[in-house]
């Protein structure tokens, strides 16, 4: 758990929360999922004595759930924002995402986010901290507004995620239009597209429960709000922007495999049927000789140069004539031939 003060430009590390609340700007106290589990009572006794209500207990479930999907829930004393980070798994060989939620419990003057064990989001703006001089460049006003950016890096984690999933599909793109060896990873192919459709679940979760915070964000009587209203809605609203994209990523990712899948049936089906008007072709070459043979094989004694000396040679001349002229002439209609 770690504790930080944030006012303006100025950003202090903090052992625990104050005994009282800041006066200027906000706390910003975040945890690892597990820490919350055994640190949430003296938490609660801590929001009590700030004369903050304490989250309610379904709340807290909802924290400690890692597989909560994207929702807002919005109480008098504070606003829960729960999002699924659509980050890259380690495993390189096998794309997937790490859809495990974030949760934000938003209090006029302290946010509180639960992140899971090794969370890159909280590691980075951990390290902007660290990193910030005191006194160079603007730190978030409001504890609305450090939630925003979380937020949307927990949207933007979703690029490590693209190149992966852009490679996969690619891979399997080609896979699919090379006629000259047959496609065989359809469980791969089934798996790929299983992800993009929870994605894309998850995804339109986020947007949701974005619009329902931008919607409680508005029904503020005037004055009432959070004094950088106007900007925390510009925020929210590029927020809902970076999600658009995903979805549209996503979709085209799907659109195009499913193209690609299209194509590939299309192909051998193309290639079914070349095969099958040679073989035609090749049957109506042979079939007149067939026929002479069966003619001049037939157990009768007065049939046509039977008794001929050079009978034998004539029939196969008439044989070669009959299936060379069907050759060229099917040669010229195309009927034989890969082009």
């Amino acid at each position: 758990m770690q504790v930080w003060l944030l006012s303006g430009t100025r950003a202090v590390a903090l052992q625990r929360l104050p005994v009282t609340p800041p006066t200027e700007g906000f706390a910003w106290l975040t945890l690892a999922r597990e820490d919350l589990q055994g640190q949430w009572p003296d938490l609660q006794s801590q929001l009590q004595a700030w004369g903050e209500r304490p989250l309610l207990d379904l709340h807290v479930s909802d924290l400690l759930n890692e597989q909560l999907p994207s929702y807002f829930d919005s109480t008098v004393a504070y606003d829960l924002l729960v999002l699924q980070r659509l980050g890259a798994a380690e495993d390189p060989e096998q794309p997937r995402a790490d859809t495990r939620a974030i949760g934000f419990a938003i209090y006029p003057r302290l946010l509180i986010s639960v992140h899971p064990t090794g969370c890159p989001v909280q590691a980075q703006f951990i390290d902007r901290l660290l990193a910030q001089p005191v006194g160079n460049g603007r730190l978030a006003v409001s504890s609305d507004e450090w939630m925003l950016r979380m937020a949307n890096q927990v949207v933007d984690s979703y690029l490590d995620l693209r190149r992966q999933l852009s490679r996969q599909h690619g891979d399997l793109q080609q896979a699919l239009i090379d006629t000259r060896r047959p496609f065989e990873n359809w469980a791969g192919l089934l798996a790929a597209r299983d992800t993009l459709f929870r994605l894309e679940d998850l995804c339109e979760d986020q947007q949701s429960a974005v619009q329902e915070w931008l919607d409680a964000l508005a029904e503020w009587p005037p004055g009432e709000g959070p004094p950088d209203q106007e900007h925390l809605r510009v925020r929210g609203r590029d927020l809902l922007e970076h999600i658009e994209r995903v979805l549209s990523h996503i979709r085209r990712l799907s659109s195009s495999t499913e193209s690609a899948v299209q194509m590939h049936y299309a192909a051998l089906g193309h290639r079914t049927n070349n095969i099958m008007r040679v073989l035609t072709a090749l049957t109506a070459v042979f079939l007149p000789l067939n026929l002479i043979t069966g003619i001049f094989g037939m157990n009768f004694d007065a049939l046509p140069l039977i008794h001929d000396r050079l009978g034998a040679w004539i029939a196969l001349g008439l044989m070669l004539a009959v299936g060379g002229g069907l050759f060229a002439w099917f040669r010229r209609k195309r009927y034989l031939g890969s082009k």
